[in-house]
């Protein structure tokens, strides 16, 4: 008897609270209305850099003889900028030259040298010839015979040693031919020029002043490179994209306007939820966030259901599945 009374308290509990739910009207909710095309503003602390960033300088040390740039200025590419005393190395370049002169010199002696062999040898052949027809014919001795076959051996010996003579000048000639580009290049390296088309941000050194090997003498910058890097609070960042345009404004310059593209993204977006009417009903539903606008509004970028309306302001009372009575909010 106990149970079944225990039970029937618990079956009238529950009809009790079920009617309580049932009876009641419909609960007043505005939902909101959906944007489309809204300008979206960002806010954020950054600044103004350029990805290609270069400071430039010398491969080579001396005294700053001239400057040809300053801060501020736009230079092109192959522009000279400045210049180092360089009479040391003229003087290097001058006797590379000299001993290529020289080494041209050598070779036209050592060809002449190599004719003149060539006319020996072909001489002491000829006499060579000569005797050996005359011992065939008993009338030159067997001695001179072999003495003009050792006079055209040696001097076929002698044409080739003029001949290897010719070709280690040749080879000097080379090896002097690349001493004098390096001692060129030597020589161009104490003039700085633009590596591209630039503009000066800072100068850092004066004229006279001694510089060494990879000092820096200016930083340029590439100016089609320049960029904002911003931070954006990520509930405001929203959903920007790769390649999207935009309009920038500095506080530095709050009546200019800047126009470029984003290149590059640190944030994604993010979730939450809220309240939505569904069939008439309340549901909670969590959904991915985008853009945050200056007036409060945020994107819906995805899992928003079909038919579904978003409520602006939960009221008092809100509960899965309970009815509402729906009115249009901003």
């Amino acid at each position: 008897m106990r149970r079944v009374w225990l039970l029937g308290v618990l079956f009238a509990m529950a009809v009790g609270a079920g009617s309580l739910f049932f009876t009641k009207g419909p609960l007043a909710v505005t939902i909101v209305q959906p944007e489309r095309g809204v300008i979206l503003r960002v806010y954020g602390l950054g600044t103004v850099e350029a990805r290609i960033l270069s400071r430039v300088g010398f491969e080579v040390g001396a005294a700053l003889t001239a400057l040809s740039a300053d801060s501020g200025d736009s230079v092109t590419k192959g522009q000279e900028l400045a210049i180092l005393h360089s009479a040391e190395q003229e003087a290097r370049v001058a006797r590379a030259r000299a001993a290529i002169a020289a080494n041209e010199a050598t070779l036209a002696k050592a060809a002449a040298a190599v004719m003149r062999a060539h006319a020996v040898l072909a001489e002491r052949e000829a006499t060579n010839r000569r005797q050996q027809g005359l011992v065939q014919r008993d009338i030159a001795s067997i001695q001179r015979a072999e003495e003009a076959q050792r006079d055209e051996e040696v001097a076929r010996a002698d044409v080739a040693v003029a001949e290897a003579d010719v070709a280690v000048i040749r080879a000097q000639g080379l090896d002097a031919a690349a001493a004098l580009r390096q001692e060129e290049v030597l020589l161009a390296h104490h003039v700085l020029v633009a590596p591209y088309d630039a503009l000066v941000v800072t100068r850092h050194a004066e004229p006279g002043a001694v510089v060494k090997a990879g000092d820096p003498i200016f930083t340029l910058i590439n100016p089609q490179s320049v960029w904002i890097q911003a931070y954006v609070d990520e509930e405001r960042a929203g959903q920007l994209a790769l390649g999207q345009p935009g309009t920038i404004r500095l506080r530095s310059q709050p009546s200019a306007e800047f126009h470029g593209t984003v290149t590059r993204i640190g944030i994604d977006g993010h979730r939450g939820t809220v309240w939505t009417v569904q069939d008439g009903r309340l549901a909670r539903v969590e959904l991915t966030f985008g853009a945050r606008d200056d007036r409060g509004r945020v994107e819906v970028t995805g899992d928003l259901p079909d038919a579904a309306a978003i409520v602006a302001r939960p009221p008092a009372g809100a509960a899965e599945g309970r009815r509402t009575r729906v009115g249009e909010g901003p």
